[in-house]
């Protein structure tokens, strides 16, 4: 019995963050693309200021609906996570409607806003065309260059085809892959001219010659190319920020999304990280869940004319 006391006493000795256990991350995208760069940096950074174990944990799929379907699930606790782009939460509820299986503003507690990043337009290297001007002539002359890609139909990527497409009044046709991987393989084989994609993602690409970032729809110039214009600078009023964000279960406690958030928000904020996600094409924000939900709500609003007057239906 007095065993039993000890063991018991030596429990409640321990710091509180020791006996909440790990924390795990979820990810809807496979390892290697930025969003899975992030989540580690980030992750490794939140286990330092936590003092638990953070575990990122790759669940695929469905453009990422099955890690929100996860998380949606899961306890309400502190012990899970989402961390996503903005496609899942602002854009996913006007393609895929009813389809949908989780609402962003019932099913999700805010928790921090982490990063920004450039879309851009990229080219096979085969494709004769240096600038976006070039590539727009080029569509015009012979319309088999206007296949482009992306990582899946009714992402942002896919939208934004779309946006620009009817800004430069060329005929662009949109290729959805299963995933940014497959996209980025059909662009270095030359099987599409063209892809519409986050930068960061091609930058591999780029720096082996097989294939070029015409432009990227920031505000102003990624730091990561520093020598591609914007979509502005090339006479086209097109920008589209999209974001990384961590969401929590509805219904976890306050208590606990606040260690959650200040975690997060110190990691991209540390000047290592942020130079490390800069060299990454992303643009640290740290944010905490008031910022979040502001930005989630305008996204929402903002996508919603644009997707439905591109006619998308999901498959």
């Amino acid at each position: 019995m007095r065993l039993v006391l000890l063991v018991i006493a030596a429990a409640l000795a321990l710091p509180a963050a020791a006996q909440e256990g790990a924390v795990h991350l979820v990810l809807g995208f496979p390892a290697g693309a930025s969003s899975d760069l992030l989540s580690r940096i980030v992750g490794e950074h939140m286990r330092a200021t936590l003092g638990r174990p953070v575990i990122v944990e790759n669940k695929p799929g469905a453009g990422g609906q099955i890690a929100n379907e996860v998380v949606k699930a899961a306890a309400a606790d502190g012990s899970t996570v989402l961390l996503t782009p903005v496609a899942t939460m602002a854009i996913y509820p006007h393609s895929f409607g009813s389809r949908l299986r989780y609402d962003p503003f019932t099913d999700f507690a805010p928790v921090a806003h982490l990063s920004n990043f450039q879309l851009g337009l990229g080219v096979n290297a085969g494709v004769p065309a240096q600038t976006l001007a070039e590539y727009v002539a080029l569509v015009k002359k012979d319309p088999k260059y206007g296949f482009y890609a992306s990582a899946a139909p009714g992402s942002i990527p896919h939208f934004f085809g779309v946006m620009f497409g009817r800004a430069a009044g060329i005929e662009l046709t949109h290729v959805g892959y299963k995933g940014t991987a497959p996209a980025i393989q059909a662009l270095a084989g030359g099987e599409i001219s063209a892809i519409s994609t986050v930068a960061a993602d091609i930058l591999t690409l780029i720096k082996s010659g097989k294939a070029r970032l015409l432009a990227v729809a920031g505000e102003k110039r990624s730091g990561a190319f520093p020598d591609v214009p914007t979509f502005r600078e090339s006479g086209y009023d097109l920008v589209a920020l999209p974001w990384y964000a961590m969401f929590a279960p509805a219904r976890t406690p306050r208590a606990q999304i606040d260690k959650l958030s200040a975690a997060a928000i110190a990691a991209v904020r540390d000047p290592a990280v942020r130079e490390r996600l800069e060299q990454m094409g992303l643009e640290p924000t740290g944010l905490g869940p008031a910022e979040l939900a502001r930005i989630l709500k305008a996204d929402y609003e903002k996508w919603g004319p644009p997707i439905r007057a591109s006619g998308f239906k999901p498959e």
